[in-house]
């Protein structure tokens, strides 16, 4: 045998690694759809978490809110309504809206996003009443959002009960975020008073006046940012961007889609791991023949990472498959079909892919390691 064909070259490391998985197809296949499947729970929950942020982003982008006025804290936020005078009075400000939200069960078998407004609130420019009028000011009415008022079955007229307290429906409404069209809007004083916040609200939306001439966009919302928080010591001023990112809903959101993408991906890990265990385990004079042909460890380490690799980046291609088709269930579900986007955006294919890999090197760094440090001669000798 010549020298060149004693080196581990890139083709004969990828002629390995392809006749190494191929002749074990069916262990091959059982852990590409393990790998794949944890892939693909990653790409649904994480395309899942980030669909809900960008809704959250639409509501204040479709309002026009530029700030929300929030304690130090993201969690929990309950603050003065009366700061809503000082902050309306402020030079940079158009309006402010004080306004609460809570998730609310309204049937035993639906829960909502509930929203407490003033009835002359900026909010509603961005709304369409489809049937019936805005609610008045300390009267038990509310407006439900079409896809709600659909899965309610409730129209203009019928009575709502909260928390065993009787609304009446005074209008249908749709709005461009799925999150708002598929909540209950009410008085802000009927839903300070079912929360128990007489003279509080979660926050203050904030719609800044045109910034001026020749200022930057950025430059104006520091500036609005510093002015408010020097008016209101002890309340943070915080741009709808970042507060889209950051409310608890979308927090718990992206923690519930990573905890359980990681649990998912470290079973993936496992089944490439056990794969590549018992393919070294199985292939050990194999090995030891190429120890004694001239590979080094350098070269065995590498032919394990590649098939390890190699596992990884074909489970996520599954994964991607899976992950797509289970965004289109989301989206074909009552429950999720307003805040489900079956386009994959292309950052997150690459995040998928990138941690499919990094999975499948992961898991073969062990046996990887176990393979180099076979001696020729212990290996040759195995049967």
């Amino acid at each position: 045998m010549s020298d060149s064909a004693l080196k581990a070259s890139p083709l004969s490391l990828s002629l390995f690694v392809w006749k190494n998985l191929w002749r074990r197809r069916l262990r091959t296949i059982l852990t590409l759809f393990g790998i794949g499947m944890a892939i693909g729970a990653f790409v649904g929950l994480v395309g899942f978490s980030n669909a809900f942020e960008s809704e959250w982003m639409r509501i204040y982008s479709s309002s026009g809110t530029d700030i929300a006025v929030i304690q130090q804290t993201f969690l929990n936020t309950s603050l003065s309504e009366a700061a809503g005078k000082t902050l309306r009075s402020l030079p940079l400000v158009e309006n402010a809206t004080p306004v609460i939200f809570n998730l609310m069960a309204l049937t035993p078998d639906v829960n909502a996003l509930a929203y407490g407004w003033k009835a002359d609130s900026y909010e509603f420019d961005s709304m369409q009443i489809l049937s019936g009028h805005r609610f008045q000011d300390g009267k038990p009415e509310v407006m439900l959002g079409d896809l709600l008022a659909d899965q309610l079955k409730k129209k203009v007229g019928d009575t709502l009960e909260i928390q065993s307290s009787p609304f009446t429906v005074c209008a249908i409404y749709h709005a461009g975020s799925g999150l708002q069209a598929d909540a209950v809007i009410m008085p802000l004083d009927q839903l300070q008073e079912l929360s128990s916040l007489q003279g509080k609200v979660s926050t203050f939306d904030v719609r800044l006046k045109p910034t001026p001439v020749g200022e930057s966009r950025e430059h104006y919302l520091k500036r609005a940012q510093a002015e408010i928080e020097a008016a209101l010591p002890g309340l943070r001023a915080v741009p709808a961007a970042e507060r889209a990112s950051n409310n608890q809903f979308v927090q718990l959101a992206h923690a519930s889609a990573w905890g359980t993408s990681l649990i998912a991906l470290l079973i993936g890990i496992l089944g490439i791991a056990n794969t590549m265990a018992m393919s070294v385990h199985e292939r050990t004079r194999e090995i030891g023949i190429l120890r004694a042909l001239g590979w080094n460890r350098k070269h065995v380490l590498l032919l394990i990472q590649l098939e390890a690799g190699v596992l990884g980046l074909g489970g996520g291609l599954f994964g991607l498959l899976f992950g797509w088709c289970a965004l289109h269930i989301l989206a074909a579900l009552p429950q999720t079909a307003s805040i489900v986007s079956t386009t994959l955006p292309a950052y997150l294919l690459a995040e998928a892919l990138a941690v499919s890999v990094l999975a499948g090197l992961i898991a073969g760094a062990l046996p990887a390691w176990h393979a180099a440090r076979l001696s020729p001669v212990e290996a040759l000798r195995y049967d």
